[in-house]
């Protein structure tokens, strides 16, 4: 007598499972990269909430950035002997917009939490894992590439004054970076050997600028 057949042969199996294999390897990575895209968005929603806050800071201040040297040096002031040679960190920053940012979330980029470039000491401070290249030194006595309390026109002419190639051309204030997500890039020998080329997103960076716009930029010393 003819037996009805149930369930499924040995072929049969690792042929699914063949299938559901090839395509878990081409859906993962577009997974991990629409995820990645995801927190690089976050990323850049905290710097343009960075940038409003330094917004509403200096209307209050007669529409000069914050001179909180004070408060660079009580949090830990420290130059690295590796890179970078300053202390770029934001703990201050976060301190002194306390009053116009309340959520302390927004000064870490989610893609650093629980990795080696957000937990780095070059890095994080208080909650912050964010870098300000002008304002990475409060103990400098000419002050011409700091921002310490200058208006943005000022800050500008100086920065034009000082001429430094590490900068290049300044035109302006919507070319001039104010804040970004930390770096190591693999051209800069004294960079740590397990930094470098390491980045909070992979092959650039989200940047703020000194007209408070932010977005998404290329960088090819980072690690695509």
């Amino acid at each position: 007598m003819n037996r009805r057949r149930i369930g499924f042969t040995l072929i049969e199996l690792l042929v699914v499972i063949a299938i559901i294999a090839i395509l878990a390897a081409i859906l993962f990575p577009v997974f991990a990269a629409a995820k990645a895209s995801a927190k690089r968005a976050v990323c850049l929603s905290n710097q343009k909430q960075i940038g409003t806050g330094f917004v509403l800071y200096i209307s209050d201040y007669d529409d000069v950035m914050p001179d909180r040297r004070d408060l660079k040096v009580s949090l830990g002031y420290r130059p690295w002997t590796s890179w970078p040679t300053s202390d770029p960190r934001t703990g201050w920053a976060e301190v002194a917009f306390a009053p116009y940012l309340k959520s302390t979330e927004i000064w870490s980029c989610p893609m650093l939490k629980g990795t080696p470039v957000g937990d780095a000491i070059q890095v994080k401070q208080l909650d912050s894992r964010y870098w300000m290249w002008r304002f990475d030194r409060p103990d400098d006595p000419v002050n011409i590439e700091d921002f310490w309390g200058k208006s943005a026109e000022q800050a500008i002419e100086d920065l034009k004054l000082a001429n430094d190639p590490i900068v290049g051309p300044v035109t302006g204030v919507a070319d001039t970076e104010l804040l970004v997500d930390p770096y190591f890039p693999k051209t800069i020998p004294s960079v740590l050997v397990e930094l470098k080329g390491k980045a909070a997103h992979a092959g650039g960076r989200n940047r703020l600028f000194l007209d408070f716009h932010a977005k998404w930029m290329r960088d090819i010393r980072t690690n695509p």
